[in-house]
């Protein structure tokens, strides 16, 4: 019998990769984890139940089922954008998935792609899963896009991939933003993975634009979008890629040799969301902006921090003292009953990433505690 030898591929990614793999115990106050507090919408949750009683229990179609994808490509081919076409659309399990199925299916092994940081670290594990090289490109220091430093790294490069809003930071790139990164894209002619899961999580909405408001990036940004975050569907696991043809026809062959196709019956629920009322969406949004003041009310101004008071979604991406590392400070956070994530994870050292998707008297509780940890290290 033969023992199992990790490949250099195993390695490298088991040797690179600081995505945790295990929640925090129950006597923690989290705030470590980006998932919305709140209970999926009940019309949701009605159509899903509706779609079980109808016999929504076999396998859906491989690519995601027909009037859901349409559905998506109405939208993704919105008033001012190019039109889309359902085969320009690929459902997916959960946006992870559409992540994987976009990179996997794009990079090959050696190919570079850039990514600014601090971002989701998911996005450098699957280029490496895919054997390629991610090229991480400090942001500025007010935690916007540096397209110098993104135009100096990209030649011979075969993608860039930002999170906007970005999670961990809460930055909202601006238009002037992403059209720079389009130029950039054209000069070099990359490809633009383009994550959008927290779009709806924008506190001066008129602040955002999709890179599919962008003239010009229609032919080659890979769209990834997810359920989660905008409608408290994390354990649903339903996301979507929208991008040129031939990457869906490619990311769906990749996507259903992983996982094959998704959930029938939560594809009907999706359907709903997508379609039915949008004031829980607005509702969620008006208590994320009441749980930011309370993050700034109460972090704001202590000693030896930095708090940007995010633009998007519920993470505040705070700086901490320099003389200790963010593993340091989320391994002294957890010792004093509360998680928080390492800013090294995102690639952004010096800082923690918090979660405020949970209910405001545990965020409460979590937040006077770091604030009196960060005092304590400031006094020391």
């Amino acid at each position: 019998m033969t023992a199992f030898t990790s490949s250099d591929r195993v390695r490298e990614v088991l040797r690179h990769s600081l995505r945790p793999s295990t929640r925090p115990p129950a006597d923690v106050i989290s705030l470590a984890s980006g998932e919305p507090d709140f209970a999926t919408p009940e019309h949701i949750r009605t159509a899903h139940a509706a779609a079980v009683e109808a016999g929504a229990t076999h396998y859906a179609a491989w690519n995601g089922a027909p009037d859901l994808r349409e559905a998506l490509a109405r939208q993704a081919g919105g008033p001012g954008r190019p039109g889309r076409g359902a085969d320009q659309v690929l459902v997916t399990h959960g946006g992870s998935g559409a992540l994987a199925a976009a990179i996997l299916a794009c990079v090959d092994p050696g190919d570079r792609v850039v990514i600014p940081v601090p971002t989701y670290s998911l996005y450098a594990d699957l280029v490496r899963m895919a054997g390629g090289e991610p090229v991480l490109v400090p942001q500025r220091d007010d935690l916007h896009l540096d397209l110098d430093a993104v135009a100096a790294a990209a030649p011979g490069a075969r993608m860039v991939a930002i999170c906007n809003p970005c999670n961990p930071t809460g930055v909202v790139y601006s238009a002037e933003e992403l059209e720079g990164l389009r130029d950039i894209a054209e000069r070099h002619d990359l490809l633009v993975l383009a994550d959008e899961a927290y779009d709806q999580i924008v506190y001066d909405p008129r602040r955002f634009t999709s890179v599919l408001d962008i003239p010009g990036l229609a032919e080659r940004v890979l769209y990834v979008q997810t359920f989660s975050k905008t409608y408290a569907m994390t354990g649903w696991r339903i996301g979507y890629l929208v991008a040129p043809p031939d990457v869906v026809a490619a990311a769906a062959v990749v996507h259903t040799r992983m996982a094959g196709p998704l959930n029938t019956a939560v594809q009907h629920a999706a359907l709903a969301a997508l379609t039915g009322p949008q004031e829980t969406v607005r509702q969620m949004l008006d208590e994320y902006r009441e749980r930011r003041e309370l993050v700034t009310r109460l972090l704001d101004g202590v000693p030896g921090t930095r708090l940007r008071a995010p633009d998007g979604t519920f993470y505040a991406f705070v700086g901490h003292d320099p003389r200790l590392t963010s593993v340091q400070v989320a391994a002294t956070a957890r010792e004093r009953g509360v998680a928080v994530r390492p800013g090294s994870e995102f690639g952004g050292e010096g800082s923690v990433r918090l979660s405020f998707a949970t209910d405001r008297e545990t965020l409460t509780k979590g937040l006077l505690i770091l604030r009196d940890m960060f005092e304590d290290m400031a006094t020391v």
